[in-house]
């Protein structure tokens, strides 16, 4: 309709602009011409544009009559459809040529069980409350016998590996047997710091469940979006192990008077790179002087799935003659001693184990090219296939900002489940008629990140938004599919993404979503020795004439849902 109504108002300036070149100047009455011009010659021009456009070089010897006539047979036989430029004029999709790279992995189970370990009987089945396995996670047998004999642990392993137990059970081994009873008022026995506010919400519910024997010590946690004076009270009744986020523990020590690090035994800085990366350095220092000031001699706990050169400074100023715990070379499985001059000598070849990453066993990774254009309706179309027609899918989509999230919740909110959640009348979990999408990012309150976070960790089914704020350290259960709709800044981040699914010996899948020109990315990933296998964009597409709201109805016939 709009083409029809440009091309009339077009025909209808050119005839006005040529009647003023043909009044003569002064007022003169026109002089007559043997021909007069006639709007006819603009119709042809018309309809010979008509004709060019369908493609039919061989009508134009026809008749005028006979043209029109044809034309308007054509018009009535099919419906006027708009034909967007949505597929059209797009870049060419390159082939993607990929080195055949051999995996790292690890392996995450063991056949040695916790009856080997002098444990508390009641920590033994508080253990057993958090997970049901009774056998050893390969990160768990490496890492709690050092920490047993009180040393000072680096601990790289790949997410969704058990690292939270791993540090956890020795930790609360060590005191529960204390030969004087711990009393609540004492203070912070350990410190826990994590980088975001569901991971400090995480580590505590799993300290709360192996504490349940142990009622006497007291956990508790401090994390930004929270009242300060209610945190404060919490810390003069007293809290033994501290979890916090470390600008909510700089922010209570420079103004609460009430907290002290005078009986501090552990440290634990669980995803440290992370930490870093949030720009925490300066924080964690200020956090180490404060323990120092206060406490000499501590244990030391610092836990990643990669390892940076951030990472590698910071365990020069806060670790002492540390074990380093590398889970994913399966040649070498022993402890190896890691001193400063050790760490100086294979610098190099810490370096080089840097560079590669290892992946859950289970996880299948895939890759998709799609144009600028088409990346939308390419996302719309991915969830209407794995979230409502083949079902029992529990999804996580990442962006690079809050606003992305923000806009494509909506958009999706709108498009896929046919209204806000707060428009629904009754919120059901994802089916045929309905699918159910959370949102998740750092611009939100707190309390509305939490049941965000709760709600979605209780689910079976769903699709969750969000920035990198889920990305590290949560163990969200039976998630099935991660989307990284932008390229990750880096293959480690790319590596913290995935590790949200496929956890503990679980099957998994994901999808990152690149455009033509960042075809390079697959290389990168394989320098990483990571392998993707591409799913083609057609294939996904095609998924949309499964819905009826996609598909071309002609005029009359019923239709069931609103194409808007």
């Amino acid at each position: 309709i709009k083409e029809f109504l440009l091309s009339g108002l077009l025909t209808s300036k050119q005839s006005n602009t040529l009647k003023r070149k043909l009044q003569p100047p002064h007022g003169n009455p026109p002089l007559k011409r043997k021909r007069k011009p006639s709007i006819n010659t603009f119709k042809k021009c018309a309809t010979e544009a008509d004709i060019r456009e369908k493609g039919s070089s061989s009508q134009k010897s026809l008749p005028k009559k006979q043209l029109t006539d044809n034309r308007n047979e054509s018009q009535k036989s099919k419906p006027f459809i708009k034909t967007s430029s949505l597929f059209r004029n797009n870049p060419e999709i390159p082939e993607i040529h990929r080195k055949a790279v051999q995996q790292v992995q690890e392996n995450v189970f063991t056949m040695d069980s916790f009856s080997q370990l002098d444990l508390h009987p009641h920590l033994v089945s508080g253990r057993k409350v958090v997970c049901l396995e009774t056998c050893f996670f390969g990160v768990q047998k490496q890492t709690i016998p050092v920490l047993l004999q009180g040393k000072d642990a680096l601990v790289r392993s790949q997410t969704g590996s058990g690292k939270t137990l791993a540090y956890g059970i020795p930790l609360v081994q060590s005191l529960q047997g204390m030969e004087s009873k711990i009393q609540r008022s004492d203070g912070p026995y350990a410190l826990i710091l994590v980088p975001t506010r569901e991971l400090a919400l995480q580590s505590f519910d799993t300290m709360q469940k192996l504490l349940k024997p142990f009622a006497w010590i007291v956990p508790g946690v401090l994390m930004g979006g929270e009242k300060r004076k209610s945190e404060k009270a919490r810390l003069r009744k007293g809290i033994n192990i501290l979890i916090s986020t470390p600008g909510r523990l700089v922010d209570h020590i420079k103004s609460t008077e009430c907290i002290h690090f005078r009986r501090t035994r552990w440290l634990i800085i669980d995803e440290a790179d992370r930490i870093l990366d949030l720009g925490f350095e300066k924080d964690v220092a200020v956090i180490l002087n404060a323990l120092n000031a206060e406490r000499d001699t501590r244990q030391n706990v610092l836990l990643s799935a990669t390892l940076t050169e951030g990472v590698t400074r910071l365990a020069d100023i806060s670790l002492n003659d540390p074990v380093s715990i590398s889970i994913a070379d399966e040649i070498q499985k022993v402890l190896k001693p890691a001193s400063q001059t050790d760490r100086q000598a294979s610098s190099s070849l810490n370096c080089m184990e840097q560079e590669n990453f290892a992946v859950p066993e289970k996880l299948k990774q895939y890759v998709m090219m799609v144009p600028s254009k088409l990346r939308l309706v390419t996302l719309a179309a991915f969830i209407l296939e794995k979230c409502k027609f083949e079902k029992h899918h529990k999804m996580i989509i990442f962006f690079s900002s809050c606003k992305q999230v923000e806009f494509h919740y909506e958009l999706l909110i709108n498009v896929l489940s046919g209204g806000l959640e707060s428009e629904q009348p009754e919120r059901s979990s994802v089916s045929s008629a309905h699918l159910e999408f959370l949102q998740l990012h750092g611009n939100m309150e707190q309390e509305e990140r939490t049941e965000v976070f709760q709600e979605f960790l209780k689910s079976k089914t769903g699709i969750l938004l969000c920035t990198d704020v889920a990305a590290r350290g949560l163990d969200l259960p039976q998630v099935t599919w991660i989307v990284q709709y932008n390229a990750p800044a880096s293959p480690a981040e790319y590596i913290h993404r995935i590790g949200r699914t496929a956890r503990i010996g679980c099957h998994g899948n994901s999808l990152l979503v690149l455009a033509p020109s960042e075809a390079e990315y697959v290389s990168l990933l394989a320098s990483h020795k990571i392998n993707v296998s591409e799913i083609k964009m057609e294939k996904v597409l095609s998924s949309l004439m499964k819905d009826d709201r996609f598909k071309l109805h002609r005029p009359g016939s019923k239709v069931r849902f609103s194409a808007d």
